[in-house]
């Protein structure tokens, strides 16, 4: 990545951070990462109005604290610094870990938000952050652009965390390079629904059905958790989980546009495309944001990363 991208990017080899190039010091910097095989999440997200770093651990295994507190170190701002956190056992510790050391022994001004996204787990603290934290990620970043304080895009973050929902399903597994195999087996007729993103069956096996039926159990599940009603704008995300042809993609947001329409929920920006991947795992993940005219503003602005462009 940073070979496609010199100019934009940096990349620290023994801590396995991608940093901006040019380091800001009078901006609020944000910080998110996890496990590689979610390519372009997250270090295709480093860049102008989005993050200001990624720390990037092994395939599906989350970086140490010391991974982490070095990205910190190394993007220090005089406003502070933001970790968002995809909410799994490994990120919530290191990540939490990291961010104490950096504000007991070197005193830098730090916070955190919680991504817990997928609407597929009951219990809402338990619940995985998925391909919502991409809307965190752009949309908090957009606010740290503007000089904002560290609080107000701590703030804005959780904003969007309140108001994103996402569930998605695998039509077939990933195969995790060090196993060398597929992470579970599914018959020709058969699908997961409510799977994650590290390889993971879903919460439960269906019969295969067509697209027009998976976004109506998708979108149904979605709408309801938060709930979206009639006459919300929201953002859409039809994310490919790293085997799916595009194509696909763009007949599943078809299917999901219909239902939307039903149910009289207005989408403002579709995006459609691989955006948080689990390596080469088929399927898809759909994911609403409900915006208000702040989220609006900020979805739409500047940004120039390697994996999202805005002429804003």
């Amino acid at each position: 990545m940073v070979k496609a991208y010199p100019s934009a990017l940096t990349w620290d080899e023994q801590n396995n951070i991608i940093s901006r190039r040019e380091h800001a010091t009078k901006k609020v910097n944000l910080i998110s990462g996890g496990g590689s095989g979610h390519e372009p999440s997250h270090a295709g997200f480093v860049g102008k109005g989005m993050l200001d770093a990624a720390v990037c651990g092994d395939v599906f295994a989350s970086p140490s604290i010391m991974q982490v507190y070095n990205a910190i170190l190394q993007n220090a701002s005089e406003k502070g610094v933001l970790l968002v956190i995809k909410n799994y056992a490994g990120d919530m510790m290191n990540f939490s870990g990291a961010a104490d050391m950096a504000r007991e022994d070197d005193e830098i001004h730090v916070e955190k938000v919680c991504v817990n996204d997928d609407v597929s787990i009951v219990n809402p603290s338990e619940r995985r952050g998925v391909a919502g934290t991409i809307f965190v990620h752009k949309i908090a970043g957009a606010l740290a652009e503007t000089g904002a304080s560290l609080q107000e895009v701590k703030a804005v973050a959780e904003k969007v965390i309140d108001n994103v929902r996402t569930m998605g399903f695998a039509l077939k597994p990933c195969t995790v390079p060090a196993k060398g195999e597929p992470t579970f087996s599914l018959r020709e007729n058969e699908i997961e629904m409510g799977i994650g993103i590290h390889g993971e069956a879903g919460v439960v096996r269906e019969v295969l059905g067509t697209a027009t039926v998976i976004a109506e159990k998708l979108v149904g599940k979605i709408v309801a958790d938060l709930p979206f009603s009639a006459g919300d704008e929201v953002a859409l995300l039809v994310n490919g989980l790293g085997g799916t042809p595009i194509q696909e993609l763009f007949i599943l947001n078809k299917d999901v546009r219909n239902v939307l329409d039903q149910k009289r929920i207005k989408v403002y920006h579709t995006m459609i495309g691989n955006y948080m991947t689990s390596i080469d795992m088929a399927g898809a993940s759909v994911t609403l944001l409900r915006l208000d005219a702040e989220l609006k503003r900020l979805l739409d602005a500047h940004a120039d990363t390697a994996a999202w462009k805005t002429c804003g």
